[in-house]
């Protein structure tokens, strides 16, 4: 029984946001099918999937073995946010199910993200005024703003499915702005909190993480929001008359992404090669990754919807980087698993 516990511990101490795995995977997949990259897109497409289901079952595994750890995962203001990964990895999937001619599949992946994405919200919020006990703005990071690419993903699948809703187009159209917005004003309320605390107050080394990528990223769904509602028909009129602020909103939130990426390179190098800090694999480095294949996305589609070429010559440099960092980290993944499996044999 003993040997039983130590091989689940695993388990038990999970990771809740390795959902992330299945966006970095799924948006990269998403860019490839956009550059008309087809062998590359299916092939990625095909891992989303499978790691979208696969994780379900852990998770529900999780649940059930160990209900404690992951309620005390949920109740915790650090780590509430990391749950909406579950949200934007189910969207991701449903945009790669609508790439495919499968609407169905798509509409009720947008369903079940937009229940989860319900309960989520109100639960989080909830923790962190309620549960909150170290009432001080050290509890922000990075990945508080995942909440932010999940609000944004579901305006991303939620496009795409309008033109199938008949007469329910209009009350779907507008319920996708109100995201967006909504979206929007969680992000300057997050990011303002995180900058205070990185700008002013003191940080230990172990506080600069992959997960302050999610910032960029963030911003980078946002853009890729305002672009896909600003070519989508507005249906209502008062939908037509808010574009050119859909369209402000698409380039200030690019520009406000690429400002960020010279300046997280920056802290990595700070940290790994002038602090001398090992790099190794963790599981908040698939939050790096997505980021950077949702720049490229969002590059694309910003370079469409302001017919601006130059931006779809960038979004083919960025999806190679992205591409080189998912290899990086699904190694270090790899080696994880390999050596933990090693591990239990030799216990066993």
């Amino acid at each position: 029984m003993a040997s039983c516990t130590v091989k689940l511990d695993w388990l038990e101490n999970l990771y809740p946001g390795y959902f992330t795995l299945t966006m970095a995977t799924g948006i990269i997949a998403i860019a490839f099918e956009m550059l008309e990259m087809p062998i590359l897109s299916h092939l990625l497409s095909g891992l989303t999937l499978f790691s979208w289901c696969t994780l379900v079952i852990i998770y529900i595994w999780r649940l059930i073995r160990f209900p404690r750890a992951l309620w005390s995962d949920l109740m915790n203001p650090r780590l509430t946010f990391i749950f909406f990964s579950f949200v934007a990895a189910t969207n991701i999937c449903g945009l790669i199910f609508h790439l495919h001619g499968f609407n169905y599949l798509a509409a009720s992946c947008w369903i079940l993200a937009f229940l989860a994405w319900s309960v989520l919200l109100y639960c989080s919020f909830g923790v962190l005024i309620l549960l909150h006990a170290e009432r001080n703005v050290n509890v922000v990071h990075g990945g508080w703003l995942i909440c932010i690419v999940g609000t944004q993903s579901l305006v991303l699948l939620g496009v795409n499915i309008v033109p199938y809703l008949g007469d329910y187009a209009a009350f779907m159209i507008l319920g996708l702005h109100m995201l967006w917005g909504l979206g929007l004003i969680l992000y300057g309320i997050l990011v303002t909190l995180f900058c205070y605390r990185v700008f002013f107050l003191d940080m230990k080394v172990d506080d600069y993480t992959p997960l302050m990528w999610v910032i960029m990223g963030a911003a980078a769904i946002s853009a890729n929001a305002s672009s896909s509602l600003d070519m989508a028909d507005p249906i209502i009129t008062v939908l037509y008359e808010m574009h050119p602020v859909v369209d402000g909103v698409a380039l200030l939130t690019w520009a406000w992404a690429t400002w960020w990426i010279p300046l997280l390179v920056v802290i990595g190098f700070w940290k790994h090669i002038v602090r001398k800090v090992s790099l190794r694999y963790e599981p908040a480095q698939w939050s790096m990754v997505f980021p950077l294949g949702m720049y490229t996305v969002a590059t694309y589609r910003l370079s469409l919807a302001a017919e601006f070429e130059p931006l779809h010559q960038i979004s083919h440099v960025t999806i190679w980087v992205a591409i080189v960092v998912w290899c990086l980290v699904m190694t270090g993944l790899l080696r994880r698993m390999a050596v933990g499996l090693f591990m239990a044999g030799k216990q066993t």
